[in-house]
């Protein structure tokens, strides 16, 4: 298993079409798996690889709280396709020796000795947040939000900016139809719709999301918002 080269353009395209279909490296939490990825690659994927992109910002956001993520780190050789083999450099795990500086500490909180309680501990958490996620409440509220995405000029891919947008995959967020609406001087702008669970997602949150995609993304506005 592996995604190749982290370090290099194809092993960010296998990632790409890996996350494709996914919201997280393993589950539908982000965990010590997303962690160890995202500290292989140690910089944002290209802004044509959207589904990456889009990963590697969500992931970003929990920066403060990575050391907490559940789940246990493991190679990079465990993660991504079954066809393909880790190649990443500087991926294996670096050695602890008895004259390691105690200030050495590895900026995503990895513990090599972890022991077996602790291990088991976090993935009886991570088993009862998926319980609890999986439980529907009685009255789920919900909006029908319709978002103006504007690109920088006429010359941008608008076909490639929607499968940006498209791209965003959030727990409590559905997108509907679309359509280009013309601003002026050849520019058109996205018009797309979504209905979104008020608890789990925001207008705020879509538009952090919306505008990571710099290279394509100028803005985004509220153009309709109505509760369901």
């Amino acid at each position: 298993m592996g995604f190749g080269d982290l370090k290099s353009a194809s092993g960010l395209k296998v990632l790409n079409g890996f996350l494709s279909d996914r919201s997280y490296i393993e589950g539908y939490v982000p965990s010590q798996a997303d962690v160890a990825v995202f500290e292989a690659i140690g910089a944002a994927p290209a802004a044509d690889l959207c589904h990456a992109l889009r990963w590697y910002n969500h992931i970003k956001s929990y920066q403060s709280q990575k050391n907490s993520l559940p789940g246990v780190k493991k190679p990079l050789g465990q993660y991504g396709p079954s066809n393909i083999a880790d190649t990443t450099t500087g991926s294996a795990p670096a050695a602890v020796t008895k004259d390691d500086d105690d200030d050495d500490i590895d900026l995503f909180g990895s513990d090599e000795e972890e022991d077996a309680e602790a291990a088991r501990l976090k993935e009886e958490r991570l088993a009862e947040y998926a319980a609890k996620k999986s439980k529907k409440p009685a009255l789920i509220a919900k909006s029908s939000i319709l978002l103006d995405v504007k690109p920088w000029d006429d010359e941008t891919d608008m076909a490639k900016l929607e499968e940006c947008v498209r791209s965003i995959q959030m727990d409590g967020l559905v997108w509907g139809q679309s359509k280009l609406v013309p601003v002026g001087y050849g520019i058109k702008k996205l018009q797309i719709g979504c209905v979104v669970e008020d608890d789990k997602v925001g207008t705020d949150l879509l538009e952090e999301q919306i505008t990571a995609f710099e290279d394509f993304v100028q803005s985004m506005d509220v153009a309709a918002f109505n509760k369901i």
